[in-house]
């Protein structure tokens, strides 16, 4: 053995053994117990960085660690070949983004294998390849005709620099991450996949997970969030109907149908149509309304941020007394949840409470504790305030606990046609809205 280590000459003598060898390529065998490893494929930005290394390393110590135990191992490797990043490079350097992303991953390549990962080349793919995004397009086809996939409008973030939309996490204190752009809520045709005709079945299914920690499944059904609650319409008021331009109602979801007595105001997402044709004749509405759609969407964000709200001017009627609701624009509520509106209980939800402190909304209890342990809901907030109990001036309703006045006033909404017993889940139908972008086109040949 030579007393100085050479890492070229020797990296480069294991290699060419191996690449003489095949020595990582895949083969039936039947008789050994199979392990596959997959990690992300990389994408084919021109150079791979530390990250790449540190990914790449760990996949391919399991790997030869599954095979020193004798097991068959397959590790493959390709690359996430569409993107609009490379189109931007390739117009930037005036190269075709074919070329461009070739030669990148002609590149990228020759540095993986400059590593010495145990990777099996002879199954090399780049998603980008005809041969590989027809069983893409052959697949969504088939869920568009079993209904799994299908088009509606959705709210997005918009990139106007980039010209593409953005997930919640590339939105960074209202801009891009990449272009550093002021990134504007779009609504704009997109495909969905219907995952909430599974969430029962995913619910039900985490009890089957042997072996998974206790928190994580927790984790998991937190994440579905299956919700009993009613669908309550509140129907337009006259001023309402005139811009709108005839009937129609406000719907909003609520799991606390039984503090609908407490309603003292709306409040709709700065997207909601509401919100968007009263903007259209108020500058200052307009521009509160724009500065709502630049603001984050992800929940964590929304949950602490001020509240913040304008009035509409527009109203809406009770569906039990009668009286005028105000419709406010308020910057907590999303319009990818629920109905994109909310009813503010103030007294019996520490978020409106806030909400209607700052701008001076009227307050009005209609749960009380069976304990007695408050008569009003008076600032400060108290966790009892939201809690169930025994309702209070709500009509012919008062009286009664949680289960009997949920069954009560859904019953009379459904009598009245304005309202209906709904389960709802935190799950969202999965939007593809980047199709053209970031994954193979969609069409038919």
């Amino acid at each position: 053995m030579d007393e100085r280590y050479e890492p070229a000459i020797v990296e480069r003598a294991a290699q060419q053994h191996w690449n003489t060898h095949r020595s990582f390529a895949a083969q039936e065998d039947p008789a050994r117990d199979k392990f596959y490893c997959l990690s992300m494929f990389p994408y084919p930005s021109g150079r791979l960085h530390m990250g790449h290394v540190r990914n790449y390393t760990i996949g391919d110590v399991l790997s030869r660690f599954a095979r020193m135990q004798g097991k068959n191992v397959l590790q493959p490797m390709g690359w996430d070949a569409f993107g609009l990043p490379a189109e931007n490079a390739a117009m930037a350097n005036g190269v075709a983004p074919a070329k461009w992303t070739r030669d990148n991953i002609a590149y990228m390549k020759k540095q993986l294998q400059a590593l010495g990962f145990a990777i099996d080349w002879d199954r090399e793919i780049a998603t980008c390849d005809p041969s590989y995004y027809r069983w893409n397009q052959w697949l969504f086809l088939r869920m568009r005709e079993k209904g799994i996939a299908y088009k509606r409008t959705g709210v997005v973030n918009w990139d106007p620099i980039d010209q593409t939309v953005l997930a919640n996490e590339q939105v960074i204190d209202g801009r891009g991450w990449r272009t550093g752009a002021l990134v504007e809520k779009r609504e704009i045709p997109m495909y969905y996949l219907n995952i909430t005709a599974y969430a029962d079945e995913l619910l039900g299914d985490l009890s089957t997970l042997e072996g998974w920690p206790d928190r994580v499944r927790t984790m998991q059904a937190n994440w579905i969030g299956r919700s009993e609650g009613a669908e309550v319409s509140f129907p337009f008021a006259d001023d309402t109907r005139s811009l709108m331009a005839g009937e129609g109602a406000l719907k909003v979801f609520t799991t606390r149908v039984d503090t609908l007595f407490g309603v003292t105001f709306m409040a709709v997402a700065a997207e909601h149509p509401l919100a968007l044709a009263a903007a259209a004749q108020n500058p200052a509405l307009q521009t509160f309304v724009d500065e709502c759609r630049r603001g984050s969407t992800m929940e964590a964000d929304v949950a602490t941020m001020e509240k913040k709200g304008l009035p509409t001017g527009l109203h809406v009627v009770h569906p039990f007394t009668g009286k005028l609701v105000p419709v406010w624009v308020a910057n907590y509520v999303l319009m990818g949840y629920g109905e994109g509106a909310v009813m503010g209980v103030p007294a019996h939800d520490e978020r409106d409470f806030a909400f209607a402190l700052k701008h001076d909304i009227d307050i009005v209890t209609v749960i009380r504790p069976s304990d007695g342990s408050y008569e009003e809901a008076l600032a400060p907030w108290q966790e009892s305030y939201g809690e169930t109990g025994i309702t209070v001036n709500s009509g012919e309703f008062s009286g009664l606990d949680f289960a009997a006045a949920y069954a009560a006033i859904t019953t009379a909404l459904e009598a009245k046609g304005l309202g209906r017993k709904r389960i709802q889940f935190r799950l969202r139908d999965w939007g593809i809205s980047r199709q053209r972008y970031w994954g193979c086109p969609i069409r038919r040949a």
